[in-house]
């Protein structure tokens, strides 16, 4: 007898066990993906890690790929809305937004599992380019576009200098990647080389930014 079910369970508590498998699926895959890398991971790991069989696996998710751009879209790509929410309605300073959407991107993602997502992209791109290219759609795009308007925003009030936003944005983008890699890879093997205060070292990233590192009297 299948250990999915039980004689004894409602149809409805086995229709709530069916509604959660999706869930149960993708933060084992998460989990897998981040200790493993992609490749190494096989689909049963995942699926025996969920509890469930690999054809229960692929009723949800027709193939890895596909497993791998649920995984970023739940942990990454369904924040993106939400955050532009935030932005619109936001009503403080560009300064203060800036410093906003860095806090909210670690508190979702940097210190979380999902943060390993982004080595996982960059490390296997050119192996699996449809990840990739979903990673680009999905990800990058609209975090880059959502970046490029509050700079905008704070050029527009005259509270930022004229720049080219399109080119800026990548200044605020790095110390992110930056920071997602080394927790990672270095900073996961190497105790002493961890980052003390993650938190701090964005906002000193973002006074950098606006502020540069030249004194008033210079």
């Amino acid at each position: 007898m299948s250990s999915l079910s039980s004689p004894n369970e409602t149809p409805a508590r086995r229709e709530r066990r069916k509604e959660a498998r999706p869930g149960e699926l993708l933060q084992a895959a998460l989990t897998l993906f981040v200790e493993k890398g992609f490749a190494a991971t096989r689909s049963e790991e995942v699926a025996q890690r969920a509890g469930v069989s690999k054809g229960t696996l692929f009723l949800y998710f027709p193939s890895k790929e596909d497993l791998f751009k649920a995984v970023i879209q739940e942990n990454i790509g369904k924040l993106f809305p939400l955050w532009s929410d935030e932005m619109q309605q936001f009503q403080g300073s560009s300064s203060d937004l800036l410093r906003h959407c860095v806090q909210s991107w670690w508190t979702q993602v940097g210190a979380t599992p999902a943060s390993g997502i982004v080595k996982l992209v960059m490390s296997e791109a050119q192996n699996f380019p449809e990840i990739a290219d979903y990673y680009q759609r999905e990800v990058i795009a609209p975090g880059r576009e959502l970046l490029c308007r509050v700079l905008a925003r704070g050029v527009a009030s005259g509270e930022f200098r004229p720049m080219d936003v399109s080119q800026a944005v990548y200044t605020l983008i790095a110390p992110m990647i930056f920071l997602m890699m080394w927790k990672h890879s270095v900073g996961a093997c190497a105790p002493s080389a961890q980052m003390k205060d993650p938190e701090e070292f964005l906002q000193l990233q973002v006074d950098l930014l606006l502020h540069g590192m030249t004194s008033k009297a210079s």
